[in-house]
C-alpha cells in the first residue's frame, strides 16, 4: 500500500469504528517503547478512553470504566498502526496482560503490518501468539480502491456530479504521474468539484435534478426560468421552444446519466475477469467520437423484436469489430463471445441486477436469459464446450454453445449503440458537467506565485465590481494590497520605502478628501479638528501600509529590507 494512503487509514477506521458504537483507541509504536515499558501504553490508553490522566495506571481503572451503565456491551478495540515499529517485548507483555482480564473486558486489537503476515511471528512472543485469535484483512491495491472511488463517486453518481471526457483522462494521468496515490486522485476530483460549483451560475441546478418526483413541479418551474443562461449549442437550439419541452430536457438529462450509468457497470462486469480497470473504461465512455463511430454504425436491436434481430446480427457485428479493433469497449465484445458458459450466466445475472431500474435493458436480458435457458441452478461448466470453443471460431459454423455467446454480445453492442450516450452530447449538460481542463490543471500543478500577480491586477474580476475597471490606474476604491503592488510595477528590483508609502498615501486620501464637510466653522477650531483628523489619517494610513507589506511578504512578491539597505525593499517576482 503506498504510503501517502497509510497515513489515515487507521485514524479514519477509528472514526468509523467510533460511528458504529465501538470504543476506540489509537496507540502508535512510541507508546510501544522500551525506555516506557507497558505502563506507557497503559497510560495511553486510559486517556484515550477515560479521557482523564492516573498518576498510577492499573487495568482495573479500565475494568471499573467499562462495567458502568452506557459502556459494557459496546466493543473494545484497540488499534496499533504500525506492530513492526513496536517493541516486541512491550507489545507480548500488553497482549499478555490483556488475556488476563478478558473476561471482565474482551479487547479488539488492529494491528498494522506492512511487510508480511509472518511478522508477528518474528516480534512476539510465543506466549503471546498463543493468547491471539488472528484473523487477516488485505487492503486493496490503489488501482484498485480507486476504481471503487470512481465507480461510487462518477459512475453510479450519487451526487449528480460528472466530468467531461478532458477532465477524466487528465484525472487518469494525474493519478498514474503522481506514483498512483489515491490521495491525489481524490485531491484533483475536489478541486474539479469545486471549480465546477464555484464558476458555473446554473450548477445549484444540479440539487433540483436530483428530488423526488413529487417536487419536480417546483424544480421544472425554476429551471425554466434560469434556463435562458445557458451559452451552449443545446441551449440556442431549444431557445424556441415551449418552457415545457425545455423542463422535459432537464428531466430527460437525468434519465440519460442513469442509462449511461447502467451500461457502463455492465460493461464493468463483463471486463472483470478480464480484470479491466473501471477508470480506463470510464474515459473510453465519455469519448464523444467513441459514441459517435458507435452510432455511426448504424444497426441496433430496437426493431421489429430484439429476439428476430439475434439471428440476422452477427455478420454486422464481425464486420464492426473489426472495424473498431483496438479499443477497450471492443475488446469486451471479443471477451464476451469467448466466455464459457457458467461465466456467461454469471455475467448476465449481474446484469439483471444492475438494469432493475431500467426497463429497456433489463426486459431484453431477463428475453435472452430465457431463450438461452440460463437462469440460475442450470449454469454448469462443459468441459467438452469448453475444449471445442476455438475450434468452432468460423461465422459459418456457429453451434449452438457458440451462439450464445454471439447473442450476449450483440446484446451488449446493442445497449452501448442506443444507451451510452456522454454526458457532452446531451443538451443542458453544462449543469452537471464539468470541463475546463485548463483549470483544473492550474489549480493542481500551475504557478501559484503567478496566479497571486493576476488576482492583484485584475480583482475586479474576482470581486465583481464596476468602480475599480480603470486599466493600470490605481484608484482609492482598489483594496491596499492591489494598489501597493500595481504601485510596484512601477520599480525595478529595489523599492524605497518612503517613495512607495507617498504615493500609497496620495492615492489614499484622495477618497477621504471626497467626504470632508462644507460647514462653516471658526479658523481656530477648524485648524484644531484639520490637526487631529491629520494626525489619525496618517496612522491609519501607515497601519494599512504595514498591513499590505506584510501581504504581500506572506505571499512571497517582496522581501523585507536587508540590513544594508533598511529603507528598501526587494521585488522577488516580476511581469507575467
Amino acid at each position: 500500500m503506498e504510503f501517502v494512503d497509510d497515513i489515515s487509514t487507521f485514524q479514519e477506521l477509528g472514526l468509523c469504528l467510533k460511528s458504529h458504537g465501538c470504543h476506540v483507541a489509537n496507540l502508535s509504536s512510541s507508546d510501544f517503547s522500551s525506555k516506557n515499558g507497558i505502563a506507557g501504553c497503559l497510560t495511553s490508553l486510559l486517556r484515550q478512553f477515560l479521557m482523564s490522566t492516573f498518576d498510577a495506571a492499573d487495568m482495573s481503572i479500565l475494568v471499573s470504566w467499562y462495567s458502568q451503565q452506557g459502556n459494557y456491551g459496546s466493543p473494545l478495540v484497540v488499534i496499533i498502526d504500525d506492530m513492526e515499529r513496536c517493541c516486541g517485548a512491550v507489545l507480548s507483555d500488553f497482549i499478555l496482560m490483556l488475556s488476563e482480564w478478558v473476561v471482565k473486558i474482551p479487547v479488539i486489537l488492529i494491528m498494522g503490518v506492512a511487510t508480511t503476515l509472518d511478522a508477528p511471528r518474528n516480534i512476539l512472543s510465543s506466549n503471546a501468539l498463543q493468547k491471539l485469535c488472528p484473523c487477516n484483512f488485505k487492503l486493496g491495491s490503489p488501482a484498485e480502491r480507486m476504481d471503487a472511488v470512481v465507480e461510487a463517486a462518477l459512475v453510479r453518481q450519487c451526487s449528480g456530479f460528472a466530468v467531461g471526457h478532458k477532465v477524466a483522462v487528465f484525472l487518469r494521468n494525474y493519478f498514474l504521474n503522481q506514483d498512483g496515490t489515491l490521495t491525489s486522485f481524490v485531491r484533483a476530483l475536489k478541486i474539479a468539484c469545486v471549480q465546477h460549483f464555484s464558476t458555473e451560475p446554473l450548477s445549484f441546478l444540479l440539487g433540483w435534478l436530483l428530488v423526488k418526483e413529487d417536487s419536480k413541479g417546483v424544480q421544472s418551474e425554476k429551471a425554466v426560468k434560469l434556463a435562458s443562461d445557458l451559452l451552449s449549442l443545446a441551449r440556442n437550439q431549444m431557445a424556441e421552444q415551449t418552457d415545457v419541452n425545455i423542463a422535459h430536457s432537464l428531466t430527460e438529462l437525468t434519465k440519460l446519466q442513469k442509462l449511461w450509468s447502467t451500461v457502463v457497470l455492465c460493461l464493468y462486469e463483463a471486463g472483470k475477469c478480464n480484470k479491466t480497470r473501471l477508470i480506463d473504461l470510464f474515459c473510453e465512455a465519455l469519448d464523444p467520437d467513441t459514441y459517435n463511430s458507435l452510432a455511426s454504425d448504424g444497426l441496433t436491436g430496437t426493431g421489429k423484436g430484439f429476439v428476430q434481430s439475434l439471428s440476422s446480427d452477427h455478420c454486422m457485428l464481425e464486420q464492426n469489430l473489426s472495424y473498431r479493433k483496438g479499443r477497450l469497449i471492443c475488446q469486451l465484445f471479443r471477451r464476451v463471445r469467448d466466455l464459457p458458459a457458467a461465466l456467461l450466466c454469471r455475467l448476465l445475472n449481474s446484469w439483471k441486477n444492475l438494469t432493475v431500474d431500467v426497463l429497456e435493458i433489463h426486459d431484453k436480458v431477463k428475453e435472452l436469459q430465457s431463450i438461452l435457458k440460463l437462469d440460475e441452478g442450470s449454469c454448469k461448466p462443459d468441459l467438452k464446450e469448453i475444449s471445442r470453443r476455438h475450434s468452432s471460431r468460423s461465422p459459418l459454423k456457429i453451434g449452438e454453445s457458440q451462439s450464445i455467446n454471439e447473442k450476449a454480445a450483440i446484446l451488449m453492442d446493442w445497449m452501448v449503440r442506443d444507451f451510452m450516450k456522454p454526458i457532452e452530447c446531451t443538451p443542458f449538460h453544462e449543469i452537471v458537467c464539468y470541463r475546463n481542463v485548463e483549470n483544473l490543471q492550474s489549480a493542481l500543478i500551475g504557478d501559484s506565485r503567478k496566479m497571486i500577480q493576476v488576482d492583484l491586477l485584475e480583482f475586479h474580476k474576482t470581486l465583481q465590481c464596476s468602480c475599480c475597471r480603470s486599466g493600470n490606474i490605481p484608484l482609492p476604491s482598489m483594496p491596499d494590497t492591489s494598489i501597493m503592488y500595481t504601485l510596484a510595477q512601477e520599480h525595478g528590483d529595489l523599492i524605497n520605502l518612503h517613495d512607495w508609502f507617498q504615493s500609497f498615501k496620495t492615492i489614499v486620501i484622495q477618497y477621504s478628501r471626497k467626504g470632508t464637510s462644507k460647514l462653516k466653522k471658526s479658523p481656530l477650531k477648524k485648524r484644531k479638528e484639520r490637526n487631529e483628523s491629520e494626525n489619525k489619517s496618517e496612522a491609519s494610513i501607515q497601519a494599512r501600509f504595514c498591513r499590505a507589506i506584510t501581504e504581500l511578504q506572506i505571499t512571497g512578491l517582496i522581501r523585507m529590507p536587508s540590513k544594508k539597505r533598511r529603507d528598501c525593499v526587494q521585488r522577488v517576482a516580476f511581469g507575467l
